[in-house]
C-alpha cells in the first residue's frame, strides 16, 4: 500500500511538471479562414492579424482552394504579453504548429517584423516552410544607412533605442508613434487604425522586439533559405530622403545572398501595401503562388 501510495504520488509529479511544460504561454493566437492550400500570414511589429482582412479575403476566399492562418502575435494589438524573447518563442512555436497541423511546408507571408520571422523560418525550420512572401521587411534593418555595420555596432544601436524608446514619457510616446504611423499608410482610416493597434500593444514587447529587430543580420545568413521567395517592398514615403533606384538598390543589396529572390517596389503604396495598393500587392502573391 506504502509503495503504491509513493508510485501515484510519483506519477503525479511527472504528471504536473509535463502538465507544466506543455502549458508554455502562447507567443500567438490564430484565425483560420477558407479551404485549401495553407497560407501563414503574419503582421508587424504592434499590428493585429486584421491587417491582413482585405487580403485574406481575396487569397482564401470560397473560389481560392486556399488557408489562410493569420498570426497575432503577443503583446501586440491587445493581445496579452507573455515573458521572455518573443520573436525567438513566435518562430518555434510557429514551427510546432506547422508540424501539429500538418501544414506541409505552408507559404508564409509576412511584413515587416512579420517578414523577418518569416525569413528566419526559411532560415532555421527549412522542413516547415514553403514558398515566402517579405511584404517590406529588409534581413538586416540596422544596416539601411551604414551597410558595412558590425554586429556590436548593431547591438549598441538597439540598446540605445529601446533606452530612449523607455526614457519617453506617455505624450511624446503617443506623438512619435503618430508621426511614425502617418508616414507609414495613406488614408487617415487606415492610420486610425494602426495607431489603435498601437496604443493597444505592451509597450516593454514593442521595444524588446523592435531591439531585436534593429540588431538582428540575416544578410548571410538568408543564402541558406531554400524557399522561392518574393519580396515586395515600398519607396515612395522616403522620395524626400533617396531616390527609388537607391532604395532598390538597398533592397538588392540587403538581398544579395538569397539565391532566385524576386524583388518589386510598389509604385504609390508606403509601408502597408496591403492598404495602400492591395490590387497591386495581391496580384503579384497570386502569380507567385500559384
Amino acid at each position: 500500500m506504502k509503495r503504491t501510495l509513493q508510485t501515484c504520488i510519483l506519477l503525479a509529479g511527472v504528471l504536473l511538471a509535463g502538465a507544466s511544460q506543455a502549458a508554455a504561454p502562447a507567443a500567438f493566437t490564430v484565425d483560420v479562414t477558407g479551404q485549401g492550400r495553407p497560407l501563414i500570414l503574419i503582421p508587424r511589429l504592434a499590428s493585429s492579424g486584421e491587417v491582413w482582412q482585405g487580403t485574406v479575403a481575396r487569397l482564401c476566399g470560397p473560389q481560392a482552394a486556399r488557408q489562410c492562418h493569420v498570426l497575432t502575435l503577443a503583446g501586440f494589438a491587445g493581445a496579452a504579453p507573455i515573458e521572455g524573447d518573443l520573436l525567438a518563442q513566435a518562430e518555434q512555436q510557429l514551427a510546432d504548429y506547422i508540424v501539429a497541423k500538418k501544414l506541409s511546408q505552408p507559404a508564409i507571408i509576412g511584413h515587416s517584423l512579420g517578414g523577418f520571422l518569416a525569413l528566419k523560418m526559411a532560415i532555421d525550420h527549412p522542413a516547415q516552410t514553403g514558398k515566402l512572401v517579405i511584404v517590406d521587411s529588409l534581413p538586416a534593418l540596422g544596416a539601411t544607412q551604414l551597410p558595412s555595420i558590425t554586429p556590436p555596432q548593431l547591438q549598441a544601436m538597439a540598446t540605445q533605442m529601446q533606452s530612449a524608446m523607455r526614457a519617453q514619457d506617455a505624450a511624446t510616446t503617443i506623438a512619435s508613434q503618430r508621426r511614425t504611423v502617418t508616414s507609414m499608410a495613406t488614408a487617415p482610416t487606415d492610420v486610425e487604425r494602426i495607431i489603435g493597434w498601437g496604443q493597444r500593444s505592451d509597450r516593454e514587447t514593442v521595444i524588446n522586439a523592435m531591439g531585436t529587430l534593429i540588431a538582428s543580420d540575416l544578410r548571410q545568413d538568408v543564402a541558406k533559405i531554400k524557399s522561392p521567395t518574393l519580396v515586395l517592398g515600398t519607396w515612395i514615403a522616403y522620395k524626400d530622403y533617396a531616390p527609388r533606384a537607391a532604395i532598390e538598390a538597398t533592397f538588392q543589396r540587403q538581398y544579395a545572398q538569397l539565391p532566385g529572390v524576386q524583388i518589386a517596389l510598389a509604385d504609390t503604396a508606403r509601408h502597408f501595401i496591403m492598404y495602400d495598393q492591395p490590387d497591386w500587392m495581391v496580384a503579384r502573391i497570386e502569380q507567385f503562388l500559384d
